[in-house]
């Protein structure tokens, strides 16, 4: 080793993190452990908890076909509420998982394995950023606010769903789509039907993309004996990708039918591409896979933002409909 090389663990730097990402480059030093327990330096998780947010809220828009000024908010408050909670999400992950994380090629640089903060400091970071989220649920109504404190049950749970069973993915799922019904209820007041079949693809699409995330670890993770999906369905995984596809694109689809106002085709019309185009780039996604290339499965995986914005631009598009 030369003597300006340095291994991310040197730097602090997590190995799987994007590489000059604003939080190694300008964050001051002792906010660096903090914000990589929080993800900062990969904002993805953000993005991939976000965005079935803005799926319920511009769905809800649509069906009842009102937009008010509260709507801005409820829009940046998910945003600043998905950083928030996947901050906090991903410190309780950390917290549980440290004795795990220091066996992973992948995940032996993060804050609490190689020794950056201790635990009793990530937990009371996890308590921080919770509390700030609490700040901005209870500006929401009453229903919503039920449903922001109902979502810690399964944050809290998945970190531990890899130890007993082959499907952790869909407890990630659970949690990583919950906002598809918070935002439709903050607009609507209500919990209605299209915004639980907007979640069950939510669930269905998180299967997708954290399988393929998965395979990036099922070496290790063979070793010391955790379960995912990724192992479980080793080679055959392409068939299971298909059927996640499939059900993503059907669930969102009816979604959209049931929410759809009365009379407005066009509103219809411009919807249903969201689910359409957003089913090709999986199929991009699939026709791009190769399960032993840890690169391409880390950009196929974070590929999964564009694929999200996508029913997003439709939902929006249909708005002015």
């Amino acid at each position: 080793m030369t003597g300006t090389e340095q291994t991310p663990e040197v730097q602090g730097q997590v190995r799987d993190a994007v590489r000059g990402n604003w939080v190694d480059r300008w964050a001051p030093a002792r906010a660096r452990p903090y914000l990589r327990l929080s993800r900062a330096d990969r904002p993805i998780g953000t993005w991939l908890l976000l965005l079935p947010c803005w799926w319920g809220l511009l769905l809800s828009m649509v069906a009842d076909g009102q937009a008010r000024w509260f709507d801005l908010w409820i829009f940046a408050g998910c945003g600043i509420g998905a950083v928030l909670m996947r901050g906090a999400g991903c410190t309780w992950n950390d917290i549980t998982d440290r004795h795990i994380d220091g066996s992973v090629a992948r995940t032996a640089s993060r804050p609490i394995p190689s020794g950056q903060v201790t635990t009793k400091q990530a937990l009371a970071w996890a308590v921080v950023q919770c509390l700030i989220a609490f700040c901005i649920l209870i500006t929401f109504p009453p229903m919503a606010i039920a449903l922001g404190v109902l979502a810690l049950l399964p944050v809290a749970i998945y970190p531990f769903a890899k130890r007993f069973t082959w499907w952790p993915q869909v407890f990630l799922g659970i949690a990583f789509n919950w906002g598809a019904l918070l935002a439709w209820t903050a607009h609507s007041g209500t919990l209605g039907l299209p915004a639980v079949l907007l979640y069950l693809a939510g669930m269905a699409w998180t299967l997708f993309y954290d399988t393929i995330y998965a395979h990036q670890d099922k070496e290790d993770d063979a070793l010391i004996g955790v379960k995912s999906t990724a192992r479980l369905f080793g080679d055959d995984t392409p068939r299971w990708l298909s059927r996640f596809l499939v059900v993503t694109v059907f669930l969102m689809g009816a979604a959209i039918v049931l929410a759809a106002p009365d009379g407005n085709i066009m509103a219809l019309v411009v919807m249903i591409f969201g689910p359409w185009a957003m089913g090709w780039h999986m199929i991009w996604q699939m026709r791009r896979l190769k399960m032993d290339n840890h690169d391409r499965l880390l950009e196929l995986f974070r590929s999964n933002r564009d694929a999200g914005l996508l029913p997003v631009l439709f939902f929006a598009g249909a708005l002015l409909a």
